[in-house]
């Protein structure tokens, strides 16, 4: 009996603990919105400035990979967004919150999945870096992303939407290495929309960063793996007799 209460005394006090976080996490996002990070000099991105030059949300994240750009860029696009079960954790935990529908696709892969739902592509360089962007109301219990045609994408200004842009990108780093660099911007098309991703950013931003903060470590396995791979069949194919 005093092992359970002791037990219950330090369940009810991380849960104190936990909760007292959140509410302090969520107090200083919705103070700090409208005022994002400005990018360090690698972080730049002049094509992705074309689309969303003024913001209200950044987000930046990024990680080295012993591997080629063009490895690490596929990797990144087909890798699968449903694979860790604390991904599939915190989508569920958002359908439970709002009311949502269960989203049912095919596609697994970060690429696929995202052009399945509605996001379009605004630019795109071979090999190297991709741009994604679409318009929608996320506060609602299930989103809907409106995909915009990239000449339109920067003019687009309809009441009541927020326009969301983002990037996989993959630099070179010394011989055959890359950092992997993750950008999300997002700005409000008006007041309204603008009051209303304010208090869902706050709420909800721990579950969408950690999403994204999840995907770099599988990202830089399967790419290192996809190099050596790669490696290994240009030796075994260089030791190969002339014929």
């Amino acid at each position: 009996m005093k092992r359970l209460l002791t037990a219950l005394k330090w369940t009810a006090g991380a849960i104190g603990f936990t909760s007292a976080a959140y509410l302090t996490y969520v107090a200083v996002t919705w103070v700090r919105y409208g005022n994002p990070p400005s990018p360090k000099p690698e972080e730049a991105d002049v094509l992705l400035d074309r689309f969303m030059p003024v913001y209200e949300v950044a987000e930046r994240h990024h990680i080295w990979v012993k591997a080629p750009p063009e490895i690490t860029f596929a990797a990144a696009c087909e890798a699968d967004l449903m694979r860790s079960p604390i991904i599939r954790a915190i989508f569920r935990a958002r359908e439970l919150v709002l009311g949502s529908e269960r989203a049912e696709t095919e596609h697994r892969s970060v690429l696929a999945f995202t052009k399945a739902i509605g996001w379009s592509v605004l630019a795109e360089v071979l090999d190297t870096e991709i741009i994604m962007g679409a318009v929608t109301e996320p506060w609602n219990p299930n989103v809907v992303f409106h995909p915009v045609t990239p000449d339109q994408f920067a003019a687009f200004n309809e009441p009541g939407y927020v326009k969301i842009a983002w990037t996989l990108r993959a630099d070179p780093s010394g011989e055959g290495e890359s950092i992997f660099r993750h950008e999300t911007r997002v700005t409000t098309t008006d007041a309204v929309a603008w009051a209303r991703f304010r208090r869902y950013w706050a709420l909800f931003s721990p579950g969408i960063k950690s999403i994204r903060w999840l995907l770099l470590r599988p990202l830089r396995r399967q790419a290192e793996y996809r190099a050596a791979q790669a490696r290994g069949r240009g030796e075994t194919a260089s030791q190969s007799p002339n014929m």
